[in-house]
């Protein structure tokens, strides 16, 4: 079995935790929990025909107070930047932290998830601001740790990437 270590990135409160939970344990609570330092889960999948136990590095949000420690991205094999399609200026922090990501590590497989797309009447995030990242070669997907939407996708993308191989 091979295992891959995934790094959830992102600014405070734009569901990283709650994508987590969705996808190891298929929960979602409205209570809102505070990542201290990281949180790590171990879920097992299977891609393209092979077992991969996947490490998910659920890392505190970044704000104008704390940056993310570059040393627990080490041995990344892929991160998943996550934005909250309600605060616009969570796509920034998500730029900010793969440039990072990827000074530190070079250039391993990322996505983009725009999260919290059962609130889509609320969204700041733009069309214009979507189509401008696709543009520059960002994955993007949409997902809701509330509805499950675009979750287990999400994971199985990434995967599927560091694996080297085309998503389902």
């Amino acid at each position: 079995m091979i295992q891959k270590k995934i790094c959830m990135l992102g600014s405070f409160a734009v569901g990283k935790t709650s994508l987590v939970r969705r996808f190891v344990q298929s929960m979602f609570t409205d209570k809102y929990l505070t990542t201290v330092g990281v949180k790590i889960d171990k879920k097992q999948v299977v891609c393209a025909g092979t077992e991969v136990s996947l490490l998910l590095w659920d890392l505190y949000g970044e704000d104008e107070f704390q940056r993310v420690q570059t040393t627990y991205l080490r041995g990344s094999s892929g991160i998943l930047l996550v934005a909250d399609g309600t605060r616009a200026a969570t796509i920034e922090k998500a730029r900010e932290l793969k440039d990072r990501a990827h000074s530190t590590l070079g250039p391993i497989p990322y996505l983009l998830l725009i999260n919290k797309c059962d609130l889509a009447s609320e969204w700041e995030v733009s069309t214009e601001q979507l189509l401008q990242l696709e543009q520059e070669g960002w994955q993007i997907l949409r997902t809701s740790a509330k509805s499950g939407e675009g979750v287990e996708q999400a994971f199985l993308s990434i995967t599927n990437q560091m694996l080297g191989t085309r998503s389902p």
